[in-house]
């Protein structure tokens, strides 16, 4: 794996390497001494031109448990506040010589951009460009769907069949976006609610049905539901009455948390606006994988930048069970 830049050109034997290379690096974290030596000499930046406090920690703490050195670039306060562009810090971190770049950016594409332009050799991993694709969120979601429904025994399986509801704000969200065409290719089935102003034009060509009423999507009993955040901040219109009106309507409240079928899991990529777009009773329920999924963030960040970092060599250097040979702290 070169780059890891969306999943809609994610093939479902790469969606499932990475994810049971997640189960791996998961294992790893439940000893004592969680840091590994995989990664070490290499050197991963976190480039962030958009302020995101629990990605960059994850990817900084994936980072470090596999022994990288890292390099935190926050674009306020900086030469790129002053005006430099993308070209030319892509170029001061080439001259630094870094190996992996996590970029988060406001312009959807900068990733691809950054990854295809010849100013860096390095492994470019996407952590969210404007709202096109949040690959590593998708994956962590998928990674947290196949722990629920299959426990110890999932590597190697998708998710076929399991039907997932993603409900709120899809219009300015890159994680409905990455979640739709990484969950469409293990095999689920994905139903998109939200009010019609916070649906994208272009979600004719998407792998989902979509619906306008949340307690119609609760009647079809999904397996997964996924309350998204009101990205408030991106909004510069008004794309429902009140707050109060929207929460009303496409509101996870105790009532249709009740409403859902008993093994249905209720999800949240995070922040979580508590008692907009879902209620305390829900976030806090036992169905609620919300702290999971931040636990699995780590895993599943620490397989890419472990299969971006050392990917050519891993069939080779690869026990049966996933791990390095000659990693033997790693293989115990």
């Amino acid at each position: 794996m070169r780059h890891l830049l969306d999943t809609q050109t994610l093939s479902r034997a790469d969606a499932i390497q990475i994810l049971d290379v997640a189960e791996d690096m998961a294992d790893t974290q439940l000893r004592e001494v969680r840091k590994l030596p995989t990664l070490r000499g290499k050197t991963v930046v976190n480039l962030f031109f958009e302020d995101s406090t629990r990605t960059r920690i994850s990817f900084e703490a994936a980072a470090k448990r596999l022994s990288a050195d890292v390099i935190n670039f926050s674009a306020k306060g900086s030469s790129v506040s002053k005006g430099e562009s993308l070209q030319d810090t892509a170029q001061t971190l080439q001259a630094m010589g870094a190996d992996a770049v996590v970029i988060r950016h406001g312009a959807s594409g900068a990733p691809r951009t950054l990854a295809s332009s010849g100013w860096i050799t390095a492994g470019v991993v996407n952590a969210g460009d404007g709202t096109h694709e949040h690959p590593t969120q998708a994956l962590l979601d998928a990674f947290t769907m196949r722990k629920r429904r299959f426990g110890a025994d999932s590597r190697g399986r998708d998710l076929d069949g399991m039907r997932v509801t993603i409900v709120g704000d899809v219009l300015h969200s890159r994680v409905a976006r990455s979640n739709v065409w990484l969950l469409a290719t293990l095999g689920a089935e994905v139903t998109l609610v939200a009010p019609p102003t916070l649906v994208p034009q272009d979600v004719s060509l998407w792998p989902a049905t979509i619906l306008y009423n949340l307690d119609e999507a609760i009647e079809r009993r999904p397996d997964a539901l996924m309350m998204l955040r009101i990205q408030l901040e991106r909004m510069n219109a008004a794309y429902f009455p009140t707050e109060r009106e929207y929460s009303r309507r496409w509101g996870l409240d105790p009532l249709r948390l009740e409403a859902l079928g008993s093994d249905s899991i209720v999800m949240h990529p995070g922040p979580m606006n508590r008692g907009l777009e879902i209620s305390a009773a829900a976030a806090d329920s036992a169905r609620s994988t919300v702290l999971e999924q931040v636990t699995h963030g780590v895993s599943v960040r620490m397989a890419v930048l472990y299969l971006l970092l050392s990917g050519s060599e891993h069939e080779a250097n690869t026990a049966p069970n996933g791990v390095p040979k000659n990693d033997k702290e790693y293989a115990r």
